[in-house]
């Protein structure tokens, strides 16, 4: 068979999984043995998919394309990523952050305060539809309050994310909701109709679960007596005043009105830059330069010197270049051939709605372990398997809500995808750290798998054997 890709024929499984077996070998044996940084990792990975193009006879030019491909579907998440930085380390010394956590400490209840946590940042998300910029503002305060209010920061991380890809899954303002439909050809509010039937009940028992977790933990003696000495040296190193929270609020509200959110963020940051000259006394030139270095301060209390010494454009380097190496590799793999194989494979193998569902999700978490990104992972999980749901006669709607429940919500699973990465880099909890409290993320992927074996909200079109579906086939039916 001659692969569409440029290369003679398309990779055999057995070669298919030599591939992930040797990726797998140079990630474990780079970090865990070699101590090397996980980009060198991914950038040896590039070579290793390079030598079977070579195999297969796909010409190096090809697999440059391919690889130049890759790294230009996710750029936008990289100048997303830089002007975040530059935002948190204004915000922090602009006495932006530490005021959202003072004023957050003198009103949030210790027992209710992971459910407050995952509600706050969800609402935040389905109001802007950023999970980076939900986490990099509200979730660095809810890190904040929940550290002082002795709570394990792994445990506040899994509520903050957990809450940010709510709105990342679900907003129409989400670019990741508007490209998965896109690509599943499914009408946007079909495709949130669709997703609802999953995240309604997860998302009540992901609440339900962290206000149990809440008031038990509180009860075995959390010492929240760090409140009133963080509360205490908030002030002393920052002027804390509610017009603090105007900067906030107003990025808040140009996101939610759906204007780009890389020159909002980057109006947010001069927003901090301004509050730490005018309100905090910086030096004007160095409250400019803090959106490249970020901020350093020195207190006495140790959780401060770790929540607030943060942020900047420089601090984001190391993660652009691991995410620009990840991207790579996502395009090499397609250019090769390696997602059509994988496709080829499902193909056979998914013949009922149960199969399906789970395919889709491996194709989106293939596509996140591979290719480093939630772009990649919807493009992974909607292509692979796209053409099993119009031969078994299966609505799209059912393909764009598992492609979300596999794609997006297994990116920050992944320690070197762009979410994982931001997430870990942002929060400061790595992420096998807070990867057993991502309750809301497992209970969309369970509840999913669940309806598919069950039969539930799985919608039924006329079978389209051998042929694509478009979006304007006649057996296309939406959500009512």
């Amino acid at each position: 068979m001659t692969s569409p890709m440029g290369s003679s024929r398309l990779p055999t499984m057995t070669e298919v999984m030599a591939i992930m077996i040797g990726f797998i070998a140079i990630m474990f044996l780079s970090i865990n043995v070699l101590q090397l940084p996980i980009q060198l990792a991914l950038f040896a990975s590039w070579f290793l998919v390079m030598a079977l193009g070579l195999r297969l006879k796909v010409p190096y030019d090809s697999m440059q394309r391919g690889l130049i491909d890759g790294i230009h579907n996710g750029m936008e998440a990289v100048l997303v990523l830089t002007t975040v930085g530059a935002l948190i380390g204004t915000w922090i010394a602009g006495g932006i952050v530490p005021s959202i956590i003072y004023y957050g400490l003198t009103v949030m209840n210790p027992q209710i305060f992971l459910f407050a946590a995952f509600m706050i940042c969800a609402l935040t998300s389905l109001s802007t539809g950023t999970s980076f910029g939900t986490a990099g503002t509200a979730g660095v305060a809810m890190m904040g309050i929940g550290h002082s209010f002795g709570i394990p920061l792994p445990l506040v991380a899994g509520a903050v994310i957990s809450g940010a890809y709510v709105g990342d899954k679900m907003s129409p303002l989400s670019d990741t909701t508007v490209m998965t439909a896109s690509l599943c050809k499914v009408n946007l509010v079909d495709h949130i109709r669709s997703m609802m039937w999953v995240s309604a009940p997860a998302i009540l028992i992901a609440s339900v679960l962290f206000i149990v977790v809440g008031f038990f933990y509180i009860s075995d003696g959390v010492d929240t007596s760090r409140t009133a000495i963080a509360m205490e040296a908030l002030q002393s190193h920052f002027t804390i005043t509610p017009w603090l929270l105007l900067p906030a609020a107003v990025v808040i509200i140009l996101l939610t009105r759906r204007y780009p959110a890389i020159p909002v963020i980057t109006f947010g940051a001069l927003l901090g830059s301004l509050c730490a000259w005018w309100v905090q006394g910086v030096d004007p030139v160095q409250s400019i330069n803090i959106a490249y270095v970020g901020n350093a301060m020195q207190s006495d209390v140790e959780f401060l010197n770790t929540l607030l010494n943060r942020g900047g454009i420089e601090s984001m380097l190391g993660v652009v270049a691991l995410i620009l190496f990840a991207l790579g590799l996502g395009g090499l793999m397609k250019r090769v051939g390696i997602l059509q194989a994988i496709s080829n494979g499902f193909l056979r193998w998914a013949n009922n709605p149960g199969r399906l569902t789970i395919s889709t999700m491996l194709g989106g978490f293939f596509g996140n372990f591979f290719g480093g990104a939630a772009y990649v992972s919807l493009i992974t999980a909607s292509t692979i398997t796209e053409k099993n749901y119009d031969d078994q006669g299966v609505d799209r709607r059912v393909l764009s809500r598992n492609a979300e429940a596999g794609g997006t919500i297994t990116t920050p699973m992944v320690p070197w995808t762009d979410g994982g990465v931001f997430m870990a880099t942002t929060l400061g909890v790595s992420t096998l750290s807070y990867l057993p409290f991502l309750w809301y993320h497992m209970l969309v992927i369970a509840i999913s798998i669940f309806y598919g074996y069950a039969n539930i909200a799985i919608w039924r079109v006329k079978p389209q054997s051998g042929t694509q579906q478009d979006s304007s086939a006649p057996g296309q039916v939406h959500a009512s």
